[in-house]
């Protein structure tokens, strides 16, 4: 039986990473797209447990790693997952739609 992330010791957390990085490269050089985006996202839920979530606050603007074109908005926190709404250059919702959950670790650096 596997254990939660948030049962994890740091270390614990920063040796899964390094290993999900090794299969991930590996997937990768093995063409296994599928297998590899598995491990990528692994290692983002695993980076999350390292962080702290109270260096994210909820009514605040952040930027999406990966996604330039957009910023997340944080209507509020729920350990380690931030809901809201991703937002464009004119900070106006991207989709209508209801909030999602970005993990803490895929934010970049507060905007504004």
């Amino acid at each position: 039986m596997e254990r939660r992330y948030s049962d994890y010791t740091y270390e614990e957390l920063r040796q899964e990473v390094a290993e999900l990085k090794e299969k991930a490269i590996k997937a990768e050089q093995m063409g296994m797209v599928n297998e590899y985006a598995v491990h990528e996202r692994k290692i983002i839920m695993a980076k999350s447990y390292m962080m702290n979530p109270e260096e994210f606050s909820a009514g605040e603007t952040y930027q999406i790693e990966g996604d330039p074109a957009h910023t997340f908005y944080i209507e509020y926190m729920n350990g380690v997952f931030a809901w809201g709404y991703r937002q464009n250059d004119q900070e106006e919702k991207v989709t209508e739609e209801t909030e999602e959950a970005l993990p803490i670790s895929m934010l970049g650096q507060k905007v504004k």
